[in-house]
């Protein structure tokens, strides 16, 4: 079905209109693409650009449309599904990785001091904000945002217009991925949760022993300080454990559109 913008029938309007939905909620829901720094012409462009390309791909599917303007509304908001489903599953990671920077930025006493986050339009702390900022330079590194091109093409394939099923294997899928959410958070503030735990044993030993030190003074800069080595020292076991995080992000794609 090849798109001819000078005979443009209804069924190819129909189908292309279904393509520009889904993959505009791909990339509207998806780390990097749906950030709101970038502006609103080039994300249209973007899925208007990557429609015209795939639209080819539904030549051989012998899609029926429906004729009812409320049938073809809820074909529409099923890809929307498909897209915002899709999407999440790579957020999900973001949101884990900003979790733990939360639970660091706490213990080390920048509860206080939030920054906005340009993803989310959120503030969260400045700890959190680091380790998201790395993680956007790993996810670029590895070539990871070329992943969603490609789960936009498969997601044709494996996932036909119209034929979307929220399946109990879908949900099943969905909830392991926001389970993994929180055991990414804590394996990756585990190590600087701990030192700080230890650091603030430390102190409560010291304040019980010399009374006379004021322990706030020295415990704010002192657990400033730990955090902020600590968190320097652990960035390279920290973008390793990103890049094994996103290696396995393109199978909870496939996981996903084949649960659907």
């Amino acid at each position: 079905m090849p798109l001819d913008l000078f005979n443009f029938s209804l069924e190819q309007f129909q189908s292309f209109l279904l393509v520009v939905v889904r993959v505009g909620a791909i990339l509207m829901t998806a780390p990097i693409f749906g950030s709101k720094n970038l502006p609103v012409q080039l994300k249209v462009g973007l899925t208007l650009l990557i429609a015209i390309i795939i639209f080819p791909i539904l030549s051989s599917m012998d899609a029926v449309f429906p004729t009812h303007i409320l049938s073809f509304g809820l074909a529409m908001t099923t890809e929307v599904m498909i897209g915002a489903i899709i999407g999440f599953s790579a957020r999900l990671i973001f949101s884990g990785i900003q979790l733990a920077g939360q639970l660091l930025g706490f213990q080390m006493g920048f509860a206080i001091v939030n920054v906005m986050d340009p993803v989310t339009s959120e503030q969260v702390t400045i700890i959190a904000q680091v380790k998201n900022i790395v993680a956007i330079l790993v996810f670029l590194s590895i070539n990871a945002h070329h992943w969603f091109i490609q789960a936009i093409v498969s997601s044709f394939s494996m996932v036909p217009p119209m034929s979307f099923n929220f399946s109990p294997q879908l949900m099943e899928t969905i909830l392991e991925l926001t389970e993994r959410m929180f055991i990414i958070a804590v394996k990756v503030g585990a190590p600087l949760i701990a030192a700080l735990l230890f650091t603030s044993v430390a102190l409560g030993l010291i304040a019980r022993s010399v009374p006379q030190i004021n322990i706030f003074i020295v415990g704010f800069p002192l657990k400033i300080a730990v955090g902020l080595i600590g968190l320097g020292l652990s960035l390279p076991i920290f973008c390793f454990f990103l890049r094994g995080i996103f290696d396995r992000l393109w199978n909870d794609i496939s996981l996903l559109l084949k649960a659907m």
